[in-house]
């Protein structure tokens, strides 16, 4: 996913509370593995994202914890761009060079058919598919496989200007649908609040996807149809194409939104310039640090509203922690991965990013830390949309984000646009 990382740090965990969550949230399915036994010392090299929520502090904390209970083993963490991680792992399939890879959801369907990552379904314990959010656990699934386990969900959220919302006479439960929320819109921009009420990350890259998707699952639709094919000119495909366009041709998008990524609607949101926007969970920390925003206090946080059908899930964005198939410590590599996502780990570590464990949203201790953010998170990490599982998933992704654009430019009717996407796509 061509999504770029969030700039600034998120509030840490205090100490106590820390130490109080890891001795009090342990459960049978999701305790960190047993210390490392073997009579030889094993170095693995793992390879993660540079990015604020996991950053490399927590992760290197995490990783110093691991290896003071499993002291034969050694872990080298190495952080790269995101824009990098695809390439490197496809890399180091050849190279040997790390043994546990962060994967992209995107990505499952395309190394588990090449053989890049390793089958862990038989490792999978039951339990897993009860314990954890319901919009995560499929994950790092690829034709009924799993292929790796979810590090921590992730997703876009509706966030709004309080402020705005409440001067023109409007409450939360106003913001429930996207019908709801597109008349609130209107009323700011009546009052002349702010002159575009949205901000979208619509520029022509995978955070387009991302919007899109979000809309198209609220309208009651998928990416592909049970045979793994691109359905997006499916009626709900283009309804959510034509509401798009309609904000745009309304004057209630930005239309700077068709150059924005992820940080640039951050930036409007933190400069009071739109009352409205879809982004992930690690930006509400952003929008609370006066050092960053001129909105603190005034940012609320939802999950993505109702569409027609009255469905509301979340685009599927989590990143998931794989053994790479050549790697010559399956066993040791399977110990990391089941020590950095179980629970009580996690539970450390909740500013930025949540943990995948149902249990852990209907804590006190836990969710005391950011009340609306867990509120919201419960609901939006339940049900969440995938983007196509496809192996050519770049050429797909690229043939959708021109079409999309194409509708949102006036070049195409969005029926035209969604069409042309599946042909492309079929072809390509």
């Amino acid at each position: 996913m061509r999504r770029r990382t969030v700039l600034s740090s998120l509030i840490a965990v205090t100490t106590l509370l820390a130490a109080t969550v890891l001795g009090a949230c342990s459960s049978p399915s999701t305790s960190p593995a047993p210390p490392g036994t073997g009579l030889q010392p094993v170095a693995l090299n793992a390879l993660f994202v540079k990015q604020t929520g996991f950053t490399q502090d927590k992760i290197s904390s995490m990783i110093f914890q691991f290896e003071a209970d499993n002291p034969t083993i050694t872990v080298n963490p190495t952080f790269v761009d995101y824009d990098t991680l695809h390439d490197t792992i496809v890399a180091s399939a050849s190279k040997e060079a790390y043994d546990v890879v962060l994967m992209d959801v995107i990505w499952p369907a395309e190394f588990a058919s090449k053989g890049i990552v390793l089958d862990v379904t038989d490792r999978y314990p039951a339990s897993w598919e009860q314990d954890m959010l319901g919009g995560v656990y499929t994950t790092a699934q690829f034709k009924d496989r799993f292929y790796g386990v979810p590090r921590g969900p992730s997703t876009k959220f509706l966030y709004y200007n309080k402020d705005m919302v409440a001067a023109v006479g409007a409450t939360e439960a106003d913001l429930n649908t996207w019908d709801g929320v597109l008349g609130v819109a209107q009323k700011i921009k009546d009052a002349k609040l702010v002159q575009y009420p949205f901000a979208w990350s619509w520029s022509p890259a995978e955070a387009l996807i991302c919007d899109y998707g979000q809309l198209l699952g609220a309208f009651g639709g998928q990416f592909t149809d049970p045979s793994g094919a691109l359905a997006v000119n499916s009626s709900e495909g283009v309804q959510a194409m034509t509401w798009m366009k309609h904000t745009l041709d309304n004057g209630l998008s930005n239309p700077a939104s068709m150059t924005f990524l992820e940080e640039d609607v951050e930036n409007a949101m933190a400069q009071g310039q739109a009352a409205f926007s879809l982004n992930w969970e690690a930006f509400f920390a952003v929008l609370q640090d006066p050092a960053q925003s001129k909105v603190v206090g005034k940012i609320g946080i939802l999950p993505t509203p109702e569409g027609p059908t009255g469905a509301r899930p979340g685009i599927n964005g989590t990143l998931t922690l794989a053994i790479m198939a050549n790697s010559a410590h399956p066993d040791q590599d399977w110990q990391l991965i089941t020590y950095l996502t179980s629970q009580p780990v996690q539970n450390q570590y909740t500013s930025g990013w949540l943990p995948i464990w149902k249990s852990s949203y209907t804590d006190p201790a836990i969710t005391a830390q950011s009340p609306e953010l867990f509120a919201a998170a419960e609901t939006g990490y339940a049900d969440m949309i995938l983007r196509p599982t496809v192996e050519n998933y770049d050429s797909v992704s690229t043939a959708l984000q021109a079409e999309i654009e194409n509708a949102l430019l006036g070049n195409k009717t969005p029926g035209q646009a969604m069409n042309d996407a599946v042909q492309e796509a079929s072809t390509g």
